[in-house]
């Protein structure tokens, strides 16, 4: 297999085509980092290696659970092969049942009063959930499902009337998809319990494959995705992140995401992203492996 041009370069993957076979790319993971839609100025070492090698353990495990994926091959540390689907960014063009066409839709699912959730709920912004409804870091009584955009410049949360116009989905097909969703979580839930883990919360993609068929694509259940916290600690009432939220919390302290976020609803120029202070980025880098052997139970090296 001969990798070809680059096709598309994101915040933290490179997509490449495969000379000869265009139904198929090659996934390139970078040590890159992003928060807020923001590409960070630094590198974090062993990111992209960890990036890559914890999705293709879930890609392998879902296989094995009978879910589709896009998913063919790991390549080698950083790159995997997989099932080519196009990015459409005029919805106009997404039309019912085209096929090898990602879904513009994030599918959030939501496990404990985290994060945004919590943010919303406690600014009285949330709808049907007052401010003081959960505590941080408290399991939600039924999982909590959202939809953001995905092709857009910044993701926005959006209802299902607007989920469905926009993907060209049926009523049917979304509802399978979020059904996709949950029971995918309750095999991850199984599995990073053995390494002392909570899955607070992670959000996942689809693409119609060239059959027709939806299946889950991009990637899924690793520390930039999704946020994980430590079992023991949240037994005793403490909420200790082991994600790329601490990552976020930082520029959340330094009034970076208040910022950026007064910006954009005011539609003024974003303020340029600062780098992350070196200890935070050894940090984070000791973070990401510590979480590939948490999550899949194998040693990093």
């Amino acid at each position: 297999m001969k990798r070809g041009e680059l096709l598309y370069r994101g915040s933290v993957k490179l997509v490449y085509a495969v000379t000869g076979d265009p139904a198929r790319v090659v996934f390139e993971f970078t040590d890159r980092i992003s928060v807020f839609d923001k590409w960070i100025p630094n590198v974090v070492p062993a990111k992209g290696e960890v990036l890559c090698r914890v999705a293709s353990f879930w890609f392998r495990r879902l296989a094995e659970a009978g879910f589709r994926t896009h998913f063919v091959e790991q390549l080698g540390p950083t790159t995997m092969l997989v099932d080519r689907i196009e990015v459409e960014h005029d919805y106009a063009r997404i039309t019912p049942g085209r096929r090898g066409v990602l879904v513009p839709l994030e599918l959030i699912v939501r496990h404990f009063a985290a994060g945004s959730f919590f943010d919303r709920m406690e600014k009285g912004t949330l709808a049907g959930v007052p401010p003081g409804t959960f505590a941080y870091g408290e399991r939600l009584p039924a999982p909590f499902c959202e939809t953001s955009t995905k092709v857009e410049a910044t993701d926005r949360l959006i209802g299902r009337a607007e989920a469905l116009r926009i993907s060209a989905l049926s009523g049917a097909e979304l509802d399978a998809i979020w059904k996709t969703c949950l029971d995918v979580d309750v095999l991850i839930e199984a599995q990073v319990a053995l390494g002392g883990l909570v899955h607070a919360d992670g959000k996942k993609e689809f693409g119609r494959a060239a059959d027709g068929e939806l299946m889950l694509v991009d990637v899924l259940g690793t520390p930039d995705e999704d946020r994980w916290w430590d079992a023991d600690a949240l037994a005793a009432g403490e909420v200790r992140q082991h994600s790329k939220e601490m990552v976020r919390d930082h520029y959340r302290k330094i009034g970076y995401k208040d910022a950026l976020y007064a910006a954009r609803a005011a539609g003024e120029p974003e303020p340029e992203i600062p780098p992350m202070p070196a200890a935070l980025v050894a940090q984070t880098s000791a973070l990401y492996v510590s979480l590939f052997e948490r999550i899949t139970g194998e040693s990093f090296r």
